[in-house]
């Protein structure tokens, strides 16, 4: 689920094999402004669709509170529901609708920049598809940690006078 070109998956989520082969990945590929205390926490990452005919990508900059949305969406999509995130606008948005028949459609739309809508059907992810994507959550938050925090609006400082 890992590349080896130090990028991490956050979601990594693809049919089983010897199925269509459709997957639906987001990538953190790295802070987007480290070192710099208004964007060190954010995380520079891509959306990446592959199915026979569509392999598109979309850039993403992943906030803090995005990471808690993702969790809490992991917690409806574990219920059987239907789960949406990034629906702030300032970013591509996912949907997430599983059904009886254990199918996942996932649904990337691309309305800040160029308006597309990819919607990839999943066929039968693995029963433990939600827990997989928890850990990836967990690997994510452990190799970016929150190092700012707002000590009041508009005021930051870092965490820990270490991580300078």
């Amino acid at each position: 689920m890992d590349s080896t070109d130090g990028v991490i998956n956050l979601i990594h989520l693809a049919d089983t094999r010897g199925t269509s082969g459709h997957s639906v990945s987001m990538r953190v590929l790295g802070r987007f402004q480290p070192g710099i205390l208004t964007g060190h926490d954010f995380l520079d990452c891509e959306i990446v669709i592959v199915a026979e005919s569509v392999n598109a990508s979309f850039s993403v900059t992943l906030l803090p509170e995005d990471l808690e949305d993702w969790e809490s969406a992991l917690a409806t999509l574990e219920s059987g529901r239907f789960a949406s995130w990034l629906e702030s606008g300032r970013t591509p948005s996912m949907k997430f609708e599983p059904d009886e028949s254990r199918e996942l459609r996932v649904s990337v739309h691309d309305g800040p920049s160029s308006g597309v809508t990819v919607t990839i059907p999943l066929f039968a992810p693995p029963e433990a598809w939600a827990g997989e994507q928890r850990d990836l959550l967990a690997r994510v938050r452990k190799v970016y940690p929150q190092e700012v925090v707002e000590t009041s609006p508009g005021a930051y400082e870092w965490r820990h006078a270490t991580n300078v």
